[in-house]
């Protein structure tokens, strides 16, 4: 072997030597990091620990469900498609807990059949709280096909997921909107289920499928029924930010905040024609920190074998105009109101009687006053002109 080739060779080791030092080092180091140390918390059941799977936990709602389970000492995997949530509030969320094995985020489709199967084999849940769901009543009249899908389809298969792999408790996230208009107020959950709107039918085959599996199993099941959500956690972490195309479809909250930013003309206000004191619509406001008290004390309470049905609202209806009032005070601006035909699929008056919680759950709504509420809501929205700056995965 002459001068050059010997160099050539030794150059090629010296290549194969330092590749397979880098790449040894990477792999100590992956083996020694969170994210790995974290994954294999999330793989196995630990005593001591309660691990819940939270379905859309980067939603409004959901998100604020996950921080309060953290701050409890719960270990989360959130799963949820972005569809509707934002990664920003992930973001938050992971900032906030760090810590190997606290909390995961998983971008997965709940209409996957094959990726449902695989995260409930590669994860060793304790217990599925299941928010994820598209929700607006005035959008299920347009597309209801999208509902049943989106609600109904995707929870049977996080059924036939949790029976496959043994979850004994279920947390489901109902609605109001499974009563329909009911001819007596307040409601109470022996009230008849006549929903009138995809979203609010939807929603009850979903709970009707929920409650015949239970009978063939010993699943722990709670199903809270809620009413219209409003707030924002009071330490300003996290707050509601709907994707602009929503805008015209989401809360009536959003719409005020809009309106007092700016960012629309003004508020519209569809239906003044109602049999109600003032014309509008009649709602039970429940601030969102109070419905998330509501499933914790409801996982809590979960026993295996036993369905809890439960209304979760305030047990007193505003109406609409009331509801804008309180705004205007809540941000100090005068919003310019529109008033228009009504919406398909509303309804006149619905709030609720939550006496059965009380009595079962120990839970009572503590946030109880509109303006105040909606102040709360209101700084996180002037602090975050953007929402939260990145809503792509």
């Amino acid at each position: 072997m002459d001068y050059l080739e010997k160099q050539r060779t030794g150059n090629l080791t010296r290549k194969i030597l330092v590749v397979s030092g880098i790449t040894a080092l990477f792999l100590f180091m992956l083996n020694r990091s969170p994210a790995t140390s974290g994954s294999t918390k999330f793989s196995r059941h630990e005593q001591g620990v309660t691990h819940v799977l939270v379905t859309g936990g980067a939603g409004y709602i959901g998100s604020h469900a996950v921080l309060r389970l953290l701050k409890d000492s719960y270990r989360v995997t959130i799963v949820d498609n972005l569809s509707r949530g934002n990664i920003g509030a992930v973001k938050i969320l992971q900032g906030l807990y760090p810590e190997p094995g606290r909390l995961q985020f998983i971008y997965a489709d709940l209409g996957d059949a094959t990726a449902v199967n695989k995260i409930f084999s590669e994860n060793a849940f304790d217990a599925v709280m299941h928010f994820a769901a598209v929700a607006y009543v005035g959008e299920s009249t347009a597309e209801p096909l999208r509902y049943y899908h989106n609600i109904t389809s995707n929870t049977l298969l996080i059924l036939k997921a949790m029976a496959t792999h043994g979850i004994k408790t279920l947390i489901y996230s109902s609605t109001c909107a499974t009563y329909g208009e009911p001819d007596k107020m307040p409601i109470t959950e022996t009230t008849p289920q006549l929903p009138i709107n995809p979203y609010g039918k939807a929603k009850k085959m979903a709970e009707d499928m929920i409650l015949d599996f239970s009978k063939t199993s010993k699943m722990a099941v709670m199903i809270l029924r809620y009413f219209n959500v409003i707030g924002s956690d009071p330490e300003g972490r996290l707050g509601e930010s709907p994707r602009p195309e929503l805008r015209e479809q989401g809360r009536i909250s959003g719409a005020c905040f809009d309106a007092a930013r700016g960012i629309i003309s003004g508020l519209k206000i569809r239906g003044t024609d109602y049999s109600t004191s003032d014309g509008t619509c009649v709602r039970d406001y429940i601030d969102v920190t109070d419905l998330i008290d509501a499933h914790v004390k409801a996982l809590a309470h979960a026993v295996p074998g036993k369905v809890g049905i439960y209304n979760v609202g305030t047990g007193k209806g505003s109406s609409v105009k009331e509801f804008v009032e309180a705004c205007k005070k809540a941000t100090g601006v005068d919003i310019k109101v529109d008033y228009l035909s009504r919406r398909p699929g509303d309804y006149a008056e619905v709030y609720s009687d939550p006496s059965k919680i009380k009595n079962e759950l120990n839970w009572t709504a503590k946030y109880t006053n509109l303006e105040q509420s909606l102040s709360v809501a209101w700084r996180w929205q002037k602090a975050h002109r953007n929402g939260y700056d990145n809503n792509k995965f």
